[in-house]
């Protein structure tokens, strides 16, 4: 494991976003989904994720989740991934995603 310092730590912009869409994602080589998430002031961004083993797309619409949102965009087969949704690899290789404990305003960055 590498050591960052604080101000690397500072340079991450973790944070909290609504997902609003959530689509099947066929072009995706591992099983994934497409997602539009509200990040309030940092505008939607999209993102695929690998969570398929544990959410349906019904109920990730209105699910408040973590992500990075400066990285640069990054393309997945024909769709441009802007932003990282953040989850815990389970034992098993399957990712469960970081929430906030209770409902807060989209765009908040972690501390």
């Amino acid at each position: 494991m590498s050591l960052i310092n604080w101000e690397q730590f500072e340079l991450i912009e973790l944070r909290t976003g609504t997902i609003i869409r959530a689509e099947e994602f066929p072009g995706a080589k591992k099983p994934a989904y497409q997602l539009w998430i509200d990040f309030g002031e940092y505008g939607i961004k999209k993102s695929s994720a690998q969570i398929t083993a544990f959410y349906t797309i019904n109920e990730l619409i209105g699910k408040q989740i973590i992500g990075v949102i400066n990285f640069p965009p990054k393309k997945i087969a024909d769709f441009v991934s802007e932003c990282l949704v953040t989850g815990i690899v389970t034992s098993d290789g399957k990712c469960v995603l970081l929430q906030p404990e209770r409902k807060v305003a989209d765009g908040l960055k972690v501390c």
